[in-house]
């Protein structure tokens, strides 16, 4: 059986840019990429804290400690500079791989700085 689990996380990123003519893709900062392991062309998933919008786009790496996090292209109208999102990766794994799987996960401040790393998710209390 081959499973899609989280591989990496940028969680709460400020959105700096947002260029509607620009090619495409999502501009972020090489530091939180290096962090979380996402490479440049990875498919990414965006999910917008402030809209609700969700979309699939690729990354693209920005200068690193710019804290840049640019929405291009069409996607552009799903954010806004000032919006909060969650940047996050999947990959696939076996069975046994997934037993050991743990993702990376990268936590910023108001300027795209990392405060913290983890690789896990703290249980949700009920």
């Amino acid at each position: 059986m081959h499973l899609n689990l989280l591989k990496a996380k940028i969680h709460r990123a400020s959105v700096t840019m947002a260029e509607l003519h620009y090619e495409g893709s999502c501009a972020i900062d090489g530091d939180l990429l290096d962090a979380a392991g996402i490479r440049e062309y990875e498919q990414i998933h965006i999910y917008n804290v402030n809209n609700g919008q969700r979309l699939v786009t690729y990354a693209i790496r920005a200068d690193e400690g710019s804290g840049t996090i640019s929405i291009n292209g069409a996607a552009a109208h799903r954010a806004q500079p000032g919006d909060l999102i969650i940047i996050c990766a999947y990959a696939g794994f076996s069975e046994a791989e997934a037993a050991l799987h743990k993702p990376q996960l990268v936590y910023v401040d108001a300027q795209n700085r990392i405060t913290r790393t983890s690789r896990s998710i703290p249980k949700q209390a009920a």
